[in-house]
């Protein structure tokens, strides 16, 4: 009498290698997809939140800088369209901007400079303009969008509208002669920022202003560019 051995179960199949290779791959990619998601939430997002605290910040300390005693003024060291100006520490904040068209509440501090940082922490005036109130060319620079887009609604700027810049020791008052809507240009246009816009080599005889934004609302090499006088100068 022959005993028959017991039947084995089926073996389970062995995932293939080019199916656990395509798993790793699947979930790499979505594990890449959520980091980048992520990393457009914070620069997209974030970085206003973190911006318009150092707005609020930049704000405050300049008034409270301004309610103490002027400090005496160093020998200048620069020469700006044919005016001397004191040598400012790079990113610290110089002025208030304010623009009626953008709501009672809109205020934001200028600072020195147009690097990244700075750009972060307010308005940046280029370096190398005049400054606020000065004959020649007030140039300023903001972000449209991200880093608490402060010039998010510049280009609803028009003509006759104002923009009021406070100091220390005066508020001024700029009128728009041209809307940055209505001209675009490269960010290598560097005539723009000279004494007189678009006229090299000429002197200064008013006091201007040029607002530079990008053009467009994501990354652009173009910018948006506004052009203003001066109308008025109120002593604190």
């Amino acid at each position: 009498m022959s005993i028959e051995s017991p039947e084995r179960s089926p073996e389970p199949p062995t995932r293939a290698p080019r199916a656990r290779a395509s798993t790793a791959v699947g979930v790499g990619l979505l594990v890449l997809g959520l980091a980048c998601l992520g990393w457009l939430a914070y620069a997209y997002f974030g970085t206003n939140v973190v911006s318009e605290r150092s707005f609020d910040k930049e704000a405050s300390g300049l008034r409270s800088q301004w309610s103490s005693p002027a400090p005496p003024r160093s020998k200048p060291t620069t020469e700006v369209a044919g005016q001397e100006q004191e040598t400012v520490v790079p990113g610290s904040a110089i002025a208030l901007l304010r623009v009626p068209r953008f709501g009672a509440s809109y205020e934001v501090p200028v600072v020195a400079g147009t690097a990244l940082p700075d750009l972060a922490r307010g308005v940046g005036h280029y370096d190398g303009t005049a400054g606020p109130g000065e004959i020649g060319n007030f140039a300023l620079a903001g972000h449209r969008i991200t880093h608490g887009q402060p010039f998010a609604r510049l280009l609803e700027l028009r003509k006759g509208d104002q923009v009021v810049v406070e100091t220390r020791d005066a508020v001024l008052t700029y009128v728009m002669d041209t809307s940055p809507a209505d001209l675009t240009v490269k960010e290598t246009a560097g005539w723009v920022l000279d004494p007189v816009p678009d006229q090299p080599g000429a002197t200064p005889t008013r006091a201007l202003l040029t607002l530079t934004t990008c053009q467009d609302l994501f990354h652009s090499p173009d910018r948006s560019v506004g052009f203003g006088h001066l109308e008025s100068t109120r002593n604190k």
